[in-house]
């Protein structure tokens, strides 16, 4: 226990004692200044804008943009990230708000209040706007501690699951909500607030239908501040190299705006409709309301997930390009901590913005101390510069908004890309992007996860397989069908199958197996009972004979085994006890019996296990049974290049016994061949498909044909 010790176990918690003590203050500290202003100002901006997709008041997007910024300089690994609101998150948001304080519920007697509604159904704005602001705050101290929870248990794994054709897709979706959402606003046509499932369409269809009532002071305010802004952010983009700092369109926009607003008053005189009011200074912090917890719980889940997701991901970025790493756990609980301590002031939840992030990187900033200079001066916005912006036009906040949706938007063109390149990954891409557009963000976002780890299942559940042969001359084999110089072993077939092998896929496995060696174990073996009985029938009559030699019929008696074959084909009475003589079928020639037995032109089958990270216990099973199938007809099963832990997993199996031993396992299917080639060359010269049977000749009894009887965790022939 000393001062170093507790130094070093309290950095984790605080990364800012790593990376404070080592700031290069001449070095850093001016471009930390002019990226913190550049952002700041960036920030105040999109935390306006972003309040509407909330439904709360603008001025609750400032108090957004300053308090998680506070938390995160002391407990975030990112250096370069600007914390605060997000479209995609703030939508999602609004949504739980809506759907739990929609407008319906503050409907009163319009002597009382002022509404949007005409003189009989007015609704008072202020408890409803009070009301969505314990919403969304309650929201956003549940997802922090969803979010601190995560990072205590160490499970910033799970957002490995949220693949990026699917979270391009989700983005997708999202920023058509968003823009669908800002529309309406920017149009200034009053629409329900709709929620759930097609609420998106239901959206659009009011808004065109209610288009007539369109504003032309706001539609136009919103069109030029879409244009201006998208055309400077182009010139931005296409001469970063040649001007030092970002033009900060979006401040000077909304300057302008306000001043023309103001000079023009475009409220009284064409009824524009503006952000009014701005609260001045803080409000105390207020507790959660947790009788809410549970109606919001599962929404909550998916944000805090997505709002983990995008910081991350867009941290990485800038730390690859730095060099330096990033901790998924800690971000957990730094973006846990910034959500509870920002949603006791009336925020909503705070993640990254890659339009932010990009301005202060580009600027000059080299770590979290830009991040605390922009929470600066979003303070003065909040103390002193809020009555100013109460001009202004609120289409001009939606249609700034709008312009920032660009990237998302352009992300459409990574389909065709994607198709080219994997087509299951184009198809995740575009589920998601359909599902959360019909569905809304959080089931479609569900259903897009789900998706992805269905192609997934179904990939390891098909595989890929085939028959590989020896490339002459060297100890390399290759798939038959894909290298026309590639031979297979006579006598000797190779199947390689390409997956874990489970429950799902063993079928799989089976089938691949019959179509390699080109015939059904299980149907060879009841064939060949099949006509051993009719040979003991003929036996008995006296027909044939059994010999050490083979079988024989008597001479001069007429052979009537080769009458047509009318009895059905069962698998009754194929089990009995052997006896004495032993004679010697030959299976692959013509038998004195009209059987249609199939050819088994191998005695050998090799495993390629290279592939198989995992077997399962009905796996194990079956591979017994597999084994044991092939070796009744004379055909050796062998596995070849398997994997350490595939023995272990066996081993507790109870994989093996007398019949399966270790030594059919090799390290290299070479291995496996030199050792087949070899046991061929110093075997007997009788044909090793022979299948040996005991008869007794002069026996009056019938004789009987057995093969031991099956164990417990064999199948019988007939449940095969």
């Amino acid at each position: 226990c000393s001062r170093k010790r507790a130094f070093q176990i309290t950095k984790p918690f605080l990364p800012i004692l790593e990376w404070l003590p080592n700031y290069r203050l001449k070095e850093w500290l001016v471009s930390d200044v002019i990226s913190g202003v550049s952002t700041g100002l960036v920030a105040t901006l999109q935390g306006l804008a972003y309040a509407l997709l909330v439904a709360v008041p603008v001025g609750y997007g400032l108090y957004s943009a300053f308090f998680p910024i506070l938390t995160y300089f002391f407990l975030g690994t990112s250096r370069h990230i600007s914390v605060g609101p997000f479209p995609v998150v703030s939508l999602m948001v609004g949504s739980v708000v809506l759907s739990m304080a929609p407008d319906d519920n503050f409907l009163i007697d319009g002597s009382n209040a002022t509404g949007i509604n005409g003189t009989e159904t007015l609704i008072d704005t202020e408890a409803r706007d009070a009301q969505r602001v314990l919403i969304a705050s309650t929201l956003t101290f549940l997802v922090g501690i969803l979010q601190v929870v995560f990072g205590v248990l160490q499970i910033g794994f799970i957002v490995r699951y949220l693949a990026d054709p699917l979270v391009g897709g989700f983005t997708t979706a999202a920023a058509f909500q968003v823009f669908v959402s800002q529309l309406k606003i920017v149009l200034n046509v009053s629409t329900k607030n709709y929620n759930g499932v097609l609420s998106i369409i239901y959206t659009l269809i009011e808004t065109f239908e209610n288009i007539g009532t369109t504003n032309i002071a706001d539609l136009i305010a919103g069109l030029l501040t879409i244009f201006v802004c998208m055309a400077v952010k182009e010139i931005n983009d296409r001469f970063k190299h040649k001007i030092p700092i970002p033009i900060p369109i979006e401040v000077i926009v909304t300057i302008v705006a306000t001043g023309i607003s103001y000079g023009a008053d475009l409220e009284k005189k064409y009824n524009a409709g503006i952000v009014k009011s701005i609260p001045r200074g803080f409000l105390p912090p207020e507790p959660p309301d947790v009788s809410l917890f549970s109606q919001m719980i599962a929404a909550s889940f998916s944000i805090a997930i997505v709002a983990y997701a995008i910081a991350v991901s867009v941290g990485k970025v800038y730390a690859t390009k730095y060099d330096y790493a990033i901790d998924g756990n800690q971000e957990f609980i730094a973006f846990g901590l910034s959500n509870l301590f920002s949603g006791a002031f009336s925020c909503f939840v705070a993640t990254t913005a890659l339009s932010r992030t990009a301005v202060q990187e580009s600027t000059g900033g080299k770590t979290q101390v830009a991040g605390i200079i922009s929470a600066g001066i979003v303070l003065i916005a909040i103390v002193a510069l809020g009555k100013l912006l109460e001009p202004l036009q609120k289409s001009v906040l939606a249609a700034v908004v709008i312009a920032n949706l660009k990237g998302m938007f352009m992300q459409v063109f990574d389909v065709p890309r994607l198709w080219r390149q994997n087509k299951v990954d184009a198809m995740i891409w575009v589920f998601t992007c359909v599902a959360s557009i019909i569905l809304g963000l959080d089931l479609g976002l569900l259903a897009g996860l789900l998706f992805g780890l269905l192609t997934v299942v179904l990939r390891v559940q098909f595989p890929s397989w085939g028959g590989f042969g020896n490339i002459p001359g060297t100890d390399i084999y290759k798939k038959v069908k894909d290298y026309k110089n590639a031979i297979e072993p006579e006598g000797v077939k190779i199947l390689k199958f390409s997956s874990p092998i489970f429950y799902a896929n063993i079928d799989g496995l089976k089938s691949s197996l019959k179509s390699t060696v080109g015939f059904d174990a299980v149907k060879v073996y009841n064939k060949r009972l099949k006509a051993l009985r009719k040979i003991q029938k003929l036996i008995k009559k006296g027909k044939l004979k059994a010999t050490k030699n083979g079988i024989i019929s008597e001479p001069g008696i007429t052979n009537e085994a080769f009458e047509i074959d009318e009895e059905p084909e069962d698998n009754e009475d194929l089990q009995v006890p052997t006896k004495e003589v032993e004679i010697q079928v030959d299976w692959n020639s013509e038998l004195p019996v009209k059987v249609n037995i199939p050819k088994v032109p191998i005695h050998s089958l090799i495993l390629d296990f290279g592939a198989v990270t995992f077997l399962d216990v009905v796996a194990v099973r079956s591979i017994k049974n597999i084994i044991r199938e092939f070796e009744r007809i004379d055909v050796r099963v062998y596995f070849a290049s398997y994997q350490d832990n595939l023995i272990s997993q066996l081993e507790r199996s109870a994989f093996f016994d007398d019949i399966v031993r270790k030594d059919i396992f090799f390290l290299t299917v070479h291995d496996a061949v030199l050792y087949i080639r070899n046991q061929m060359t110093h075997s007997d010269n009788q044909d090793p498909i022979f299948e040996k049977i005991s008869l007794m000749q002069e026996s009056k009894e019938p004789i009987e044909f057995t093969e031991p009887s099956p164990t417990d965790d064999e199948l019988d022939v007939q449940e095969e």
